[in-house]
């Protein structure tokens, strides 16, 4: 059995796990190392784990489609495989790794617990890279994935069911040059695990099509790294002091953790999609460091769907903003490892359409709250830098004018892929 963990549990675990990784190749203040002679082509084990959140999309066809019933989590994972460059940018390779976690969905009343989980599984996959610089390899995959699902109930909630599901699963990371045969992984993968029936009854069926968004950070030992064959061209001069402006793509996960009457907990109805984000921001190199300050704001397609009887009820996380601070330590001597913190607003809508008939808004309403997470950020010219980025993001809670009767505490779980340019 894995503990249930909280929103709070995410958020500390995703501080530290991106707080040690940039510190422990600042604390013992060396200079950023020079990768142009590092070898990407081998094998390669590697130890890591990371974040993430599932939607199960429950129907009952052709009466009911619900995306979805969602929970966050965290997991680890063991992974190993082998790279081939076919030329001095371009890399062809192959994976497999294991995970066990505890993602997904829970429900907690007075004598009773129930939890849908991601218990274990495993990805085979073949991923495509290309150099953005010497140090820095960027990345799309693509592959096979199975996961072992646990239903399991506790009290007056007695249940114990199981099921192992395939899928594919598709993504994209940014692996760099820490030390010696050292590299830092972190990779977005988005899995889905088909549409299949859990119960039949009658003339019809219950349906479940899982999913889920998962953010990794990995440590991968690299065999035979340090042969002296790597790239020959020159990397870029970055200068990381300055002002920039920048642009996003993203995709992600909420999670509404619904309170009744103080005593039924459901944590949570789940909802998934893109975004798209625009930044400004101003960074300063300290050395070793950099540290900055960033305005972003987005609009999204996050969303949780219902459809019954011919209507819809959709429940949007439409646009917000964040003012945000980071820090991070450089890596190596293109790419920097941070962290990064702040406020965060966001505005939710409740609107329905009947069959046949015209949609109206149910209930609108903005709310504050924080975000943290992490990131690579690698230069590409002497002007722009590309990354991919985690956050966590919480919001305050919301009674929709029930007095406490009904209350909700919105969650994201967010990557980003984005580019800045820098003015300097």
């Amino acid at each position: 059995m894995f503990l249930r963990v909280s929103a709070k549990s995410i958020l500390l675990g995703a501080v530290s796990a991106v707080a040690l990784i940039s510190a422990a190749h600042a604390a013992d203040v060396v200079q950023p190392v020079e990768a142009s002679g590092f070898n990407w082509s081998g094998a390669y084990v590697g130890i890591g784990g990371g974040f993430g959140a599932s939607v199960h999309k429950f129907s009952v066809p052709p009466i009911v489609d619900f995306n979805g019933i969602g929970g966050n989590g965290v997991f680890g994972e063991l992974t190993a495989g082998y790279d081939y460059m076919v030329n001095e940018r371009f890399l062809l390779g192959g994976f497999i790794d294991a995970n066990i976690g505890n993602i997904g969905p829970s429900i907690s009343a007075p004598g009773a617990d129930i939890d849908l989980t991601n218990s274990y599984g495993f990805d085979v996959g073949l991923r495509a890279g290309y150099l953005l610089n010497p140090s820095t390899l960027g990345y799309v995959l693509g592959g096979y994935s199975w996961q072992h699902f646990k239903l399991d109930g506790s009290g007056f909630a007695d249940i114990d069911f199981t099921q192992n599901r395939s899928g594919y699963m598709l993504g994209v990371g940014m692996e760099t040059v820490l030390r010696g045969n050292w590299t830092l992984k972190t990779e977005y993968r988005y899995a889905d695990y088909g549409d299949k029936s859990v119960l039949d009854f009658g003339s019809g069926s219950l349906n479940v099509q899982p999913s889920t968004h998962t953010f990794h950070i990995a440590a991968n030992y690299r065999f035979g790294a340090q042969n002296g064959v790597g790239a020959s061209f020159e990397g870029p001069t970055y200068n990381w002091t300055g002002f920039y402006v920048g642009g996003a793509l993203g995709a992600g996960t909420m999670v509404h953790d619904l309170t009744l009457l103080g005593a039924l907990e459901l944590n949570g109805i789940g909802g998934e999609g893109v975004f798209g984000e625009a930044s400004v921001g101003y960074d300063h190199d300290f050395g070793s460091w950099v540290a900055g300050v960033q305005l972003d704001g987005r609009y999204s397609g996050i969303r949780s769907k219902l459809d019954i009887f011919g209507g819809t009820i959709k429940g949007d996380a439409d646009y917000g903003f964040d003012a945000l601070a980071r820090v991070g330590a450089k890596v190596n001597d293109a790419t920097l490892a941070y962290v990064i913190g702040g406020y965060s607003w966001q505005h939710f809508n409740l609107h329905a359409s009947a069959p046949g008939g015209p949609s109206g808004d149910i209930y609108d309403w903005g709310s504050s709250g924080f975000s943290i997470g992490g990131g690579l950020e690698t230069a590409v010219s002497n002007n722009m830098t590309v990354g991919l980025e985690y956050r966590y993001s919480q919001y305050q809670k919301e009674d929709f004018g029930s007095g406490g009767f009904l209350e909700d505490t919105p969650s994201f779980q967010t990557v980003r892929v984005g580019a800045k340019y820098k003015f300097n």
